[in-house]
């Protein structure tokens, strides 16, 4: 990501973001834009919010999209995942409005232009959320999802899984997804990994 701004204050980054169409990361008086989403990572967020909703609509959690803000309190970023659940209360930051600090669980759809923010100074901050209990990344090249999980000792378990006839488990919600769900109607392109390994992009 590319910083738009610098020196900015929380109430300025507020007042922008209440304005403006596109949304932003603020992080330490610097604004960076965040990159719109292909059709496919528009499909996988939608999916597997939809899935969360349903096996969570007896429950007390709540499942939101990326329109919904949140604060890493212990490192001050603000954000906005692809896909945020809250279980109880919300808990809201004392500076910016609208913006939630107690995510559960964390979802993130990874681009080419992203990933590797994603999957490193992004997971870095969410890891460091004391409410946060799994991260999850998805790949929108194929059907690849890994689940982070927190152990007693703050370490985190990776389980990964790249069958669509496979499940993933969120111990923290005490849910299994169908992964075939996840990735409904989505069309991968068979070159997209050949192309992401010869660019010198890890593969996932």
């Amino acid at each position: 990501m590319s910083t738009v701004l610098k020196g900015i204050t929380l109430s300025e980054y507020e007042e922008r973001e209440r304005t403006s169409e596109v949304k932003s990361e603020y992080y330490r008086g610097e604004i960076f834009a965040m990159a719109g989403g292909s059709a496919n990572h528009s499909l996988i967020s939608t999916n597997v919010a939809s899935e969360l909703r349903q096996a969570l609509k007896e429950r007390p959690c709540r499942v939101f999209n990326s329109d919904l803000r949140i604060k890493v309190e212990e490192s001050g970023l603000y954000t906005y995942p692809d896909v945020t659940v809250v279980c109880g209360p919300l808990e809201y930051d004392a500076d910016v409005s609208q913006t939630v600090t107690n995510p559960i669980v964390l979802i993130e759809v990874l681009s080419d232009s992203t990933e590797s923010y994603d999957r490193g100074t992004k997971a870095s901050h969410y890891r460091r959320i004391s409410s946060l209990r799994e991260l999850i990344l998805i790949s929108q090249k194929e059907a690849c999802i890994e689940v982070y999980l927190r152990q007693a000792d703050d370490a985190w378990l990776l389980r990964d899984a790249r069958s669509l006839q496979d499940q993933i488990r969120l111990e923290s919600l005490d849910v299994s997804l169908p992964i075939s769900e996840i990735y409904r109607g989505v069309t991968f392109d068979p070159d997209a990994s050949s192309r992401s390994l010869s660019s010198g992009e890890a593969a996932p």
